[in-house]
């Protein structure tokens, strides 16, 4: 299927998509002014080592990982509204901790509550959007958009922290509980909003059934330009159904043995979570490699890596997409992968002193970064059956184990190699990855749809 940019798909997103991305916005942006510079800050109040500093992050991340699909798949039963709820309470409690925080049991703690909130919030904003959107291909846009907004975010709130002073300072938490209220207050009128439409829709459809025989949409009134396209995205609703409404909700362990026997989706999560390992790196290793280098300017460097990636993510992500339309979402991963591989070997070469050095990996790694991860919950949520979208995204989070390794990993080698054999081994690892991938689609579901 091939992805569709226009006006035209942007008119179809409903209102409270435009809330999730104005909320992405302000919140991601909050949360970049400090939380990468995390790692600084244990650092130079506590003097952890990097094995140390890497245990802390690594634990908080296995922690919220369990909580994630869990939570995830109870919102398929209890609905993502009263989830969704509870987890930005959980993200306006937990930052204002931190903000507070003051020895290391404390950030230990705090930590792990925000980073359990970040990893709930992910997975039930992607399955929102399955939701509320029904056609594939608005929905894809959709996810893409998403994307994009977060990283417009992440890009404006590290240099916000430079211009107001807040850099690496911890009371700069508080801007990301205010954010989340804010959020918080525009989803509940946005819930309501939506739920007025599904009512007046819903009686619509029922009063035109009465007085009205079925007919055959003309093709000229048909918004993704071809009748036979539409016949086939019948087909998937029938198998799929995308309303709870229509179906009994799954119990926990029917979930469980949907994923237990479906290969694809097994070896989807293999390949993703070595992939976040990788990434990863670049998130914390990275952080606590220059640190620890005492390389010119750190806090400036940091910053400009931060913000090189988002600005090459906003300013190439939808060029990226349309010049890919026509590939495959295996190829745009592929391709993804080994540009994702080439950041990792330059990183691995680069001298400690060259700064602009380090801001060309980061280019090659964003690049790679902007089609891989809006790839990633496009394809899950292609091959997730309807009433269990929520469950397959919760499940998704696996991947983050990758993501919680990282700085575990990262900080071992590091301490007892260095940062050459670090970035080495994660260059390597992308391989792997790359071969994962290729094997895929021959393997198989284990399941059959539900009527």
């Amino acid at each position: 299927m091939q992805s569709d940019i226009s006006i035209q798909r942007l008119k179809q997103f409903p209102p409270l998509m435009w809330i999730l991305l104005f909320g992405s916005f302000i919140t991601r942006g909050s949360f970049y002014m400090v939380w990468p510079f995390l790692a600084v800050i244990l650092y130079e109040r506590f003097g952890l080592s990097a094995t140390e500093v890497g245990l802390i992050l690594s634990s908080a991340a296995f922690v919220s990982v369990g909580v994630s699909f869990i939570g995830s798949a109870l919102s398929d039963k209890f609905g993502r509204h009263l989830m969704m709820y509870g987890t930005g309470l959980l993200y306006i409690v937990s930052f204002a901790l931190l903000a507070e925080a003051d020895s290391v049991v404390s950030f230990i703690v705090v930590i792990t509550l925000c980073s359990v909130a970040s990893s709930l919030w992910r997975p039930l904003t992607s399955a929102l959007i399955g939701d509320i959107i029904e056609n594939s291909q608005t929905r894809e846009l959709a996810m893409q958009s998403l994307y994009f907004i977060v990283n417009v975010g992440c890009a404006i709130g590290p240099i916000a922290g430079v211009w107001l002073g807040l850099t690496g300072e911890q009371s700069s938490f508080y801007i990301t509980t205010y954010a989340f209220a804010i959020l918080l207050i525009l989803l509940f009128w946005g819930f309501g909003n939506q739920k007025k439409k599904e009512l007046s829709r819903d009686v619509n459809i029922e009063v035109n059934s009465e007085f009205t025989t079925p007919t055959i949409t003309p093709l000229s009134q048909n918004i993704d330009g071809g009748y036979a396209q539409e016949q086939e995205q019948k087909k998937e609703q029938e198998k799929f159904p995308s309303s709870g409404e229509d179906l009994e909700k799954p119990t926990f362990k029917q979930t469980l043995n949907v994923l237990k026997n479906d290969k694809l989706f097994q070896c989807l999560i293999f390949a993703n979570v070595i992939c976040m390992f990788i990434y990863g790196q670049m998130d914390s290793s990275l952080v606590q490699y220059l640190t620890r280098a005492e390389v010119p300017n750190l806090l400036e460097l940091i910053s400009s890596i931060i913000f090189t990636n988002a600005i090459i993510i906003i300013s190439f992500q939808f060029i990226l997409l349309r010049l890919m339309r026509r590939q495959s979402l295996i190829t745009r991963v592929k391709i993804g992968l080994l540009l994702l591989s080439a950041s990792q070997f330059w990183i691995a070469v680069n001298p400690l002193t060259l700064f602009w050095g380090f801001i060309g990996a980061t280019i090659v790694m964003s690049l790679a970064e902007a089609i891989l991860f809006p790839t990633m919950n496009v394809h899950i949520d292609r091959i997730a059956p309807a009433h269990l979208r929520g469950a397959y995204f919760g499940a998704a989070s696996i991947y983050e184990f990758g993501f919680a390794l990282a700085p575990l990993g990262g900080g071992l080698i590091l301490d007892y190699l260095n940062g050459f054999w670090l970035f080495t081994f994660a260059g390597a690892l992308t391989f792997i990855v790359i071969y994962l991938y290729h094997i895929l689609e021959k393997l198989p579901r284990g399941f059959t749809p539900r009527a």
